[in-house]
């Protein structure tokens, strides 16, 4: 009998662990029930295999070294189900749910500081504009000595910006030294922090570069403002654009689709394929093309994976870029996460991408159109050569342009290129680009 009851429990909890997702996916799509509905009808839930399992708790509950509560067991339970299943589903408890939420948006309530570690002490980098901390007058190179009180002196990074983030509007006071003077006090709340996960440069005049760290749900509209940026900034249409997605682990689609969307004019952008009705999906291009089809290389690695093998893939097929690098990391399927009770929510895949072509990248990857592997520049400094122009008495140019007597001018400012191998060569593909294709 007690295998019985205990059967009957872990039936119903069992259950309404797995009936909760298909409920929730029930709503934004009702065509999904049918399936479930018709699932459980068809395959009921194998007694035998449920009895095993209650043993194994029982047994596990008399016999292990220390007592493991009903609650843990079950728990442990559930995430074998979601590890076994393949490498990107997994059970999320509420930390971890929390976690992807603010991963994915871009956005937590923290104090808006850049840090970094010091002599085991913790260093401000950077506070961002428009936050509590540059509102505070809080300033890179100050050194946060104590946080509410408790001194940060061989505390971890990550412990310490856990204590910085919160609840928003709670209030927190780090205390602060500032080029070795007397520690003081700022008082300050946390607020609303959005992380741009877009950067953008002009690396010389005319050649625009864009960098996509990950792919937030802002990620598009970021993308959009880094064009115009850089269009304003080089005062004129740009001869080229490198869009950077090394090392870029993916994440939103939806905000792949509208990078994507920002430099092609027509055409297919992404489809998906899976087993339950939303999941066969197809994006294409809405004809914004805000790059205004100027040439364009995109670099990427064997770290850009998922949301950026859709969009390298996407431009690729599309003919609209040079891929360069080396070949992608092969992350072709697409995770939907479940929202459960008490905060927690299951993450599974749910189906598999294709670019334009048909080719799903699951496993393989996307293999760049130039291979450039990563090495170290070594600049070595140019001779002084003695020119026509140095010479007395030379000749003036009959066309009226200046002389170029030899260069006495000082050190250049430093660029991202000057010490990135592969983006260096990016920028020299695609000024020839530009001059072949007349701009």
């Amino acid at each position: 009998m007690l295998h019985l009851s205990r059967l009957t429990s872990l039936a119903l909890t069992i259950a309404l662990v797995i009936g909760a997702p298909l409920a929730f996916a029930a709503q934004p799509a009702p065509a999904v029930a049918p399936a479930g509905t018709a699932a459980t009808t068809k395959a009921p839930l194998p007694l035998e295999e449920l009895r095993t399992f209650a043993e194994v708790m029982d047994r596990i509950k008399a016999a292990y070294v220390e007592p493991v509560d009903d609650k843990t067991l079950l728990e442990n339970a559930i995430k074998g189900m979601l590890s076994n299943l393949d490498p990107h589903s997994a059970y999320l408890g509420p930390e971890d749910f929390a976690e992807l939420q603010e991963s994915t948006s871009g956005e937590f309530g923290g104090l808006g500081i850049e840090v970094g570690a010091e002599d085991g002490f913790i260093k401000v980098v950077s506070p961002i504009d428009d936050t509590p901390a540059s509102k505070a007058g809080i300033q890179a190179g100050d050194f946060i000595v104590k946080i509410n009180g408790q001194p940060t002196r061989g505390q971890s990074m990550t412990e310490a910006v856990d204590k910085m983030r919160g609840k928003i509007g709670q209030k927190i006071t780090l205390t602060l030294v500032r080029d070795g003077g007397t520690p003081f006090d700022v008082t300050l709340a946390r607020a609303i922090i959005q992380v741009k996960s877009v950067k953008s440069q002009l690396l010389e005049s005319g050649y625009g570069y864009i960098r996509i760290t990950q792919f937030q749900v802002k990620t598009g509209e970021e993308v959009s403002q880094a064009l115009a940026k850089l269009r304003k900034e080089n005062g004129k249409k740009l001869n080229g654009i490198i869009l950077d997605l090394r090392n870029n682990p993916g994440g939103v689609l939806q905000a792949a689709v509208e990078v994507v969307d920002h430099f092609i004019k027509k055409g297919l952008i992404v489809y998906t394929k899976g087993r339950i009705a939303n999941s066969e999906l197809r994006f294409s291009a809405t004809g914004k093309d805000e790059s205004e089809a100027v040439p364009m290389v995109v670099l990427i690695n064997g770290g850009s994976a998922s949301a950026s093998e859709i969009v390298a893939g996407a431009l690729q097929d599309q003919k609209r870029a040079v891929l360069m690098g080396t070949t992608s990391f092969g992350k072709g399927s697409v995770q939907t996460v479940l929202p459960l009770n008490n905060d927690r929510a299951l993450k599974i895949t749910t189906a598999l991408y294709f670019t334009p072509n048909g080719r799903s990248i699951q496993a393989q990857g996307i293999v760049p159109d130039i291979e450039v592997r990563k090495a170290k520049i070594t600049n070595e400094q140019d001779g002084e050569y003695f020119k026509e122009a140095d010479l007395q008495g030379h000749l003036g140019n009959g066309n009226g342009g200046a002389d170029k007597p030899t260069s006495s001018s000082g050190k250049a400012k430093a660029m991202p290129q000057d010490d990135d191998y592969q983006l260096a060569q990016a920028l020299s593909l695609l000024k020839g680009l530009s001059i072949t294709s007349g701009r």
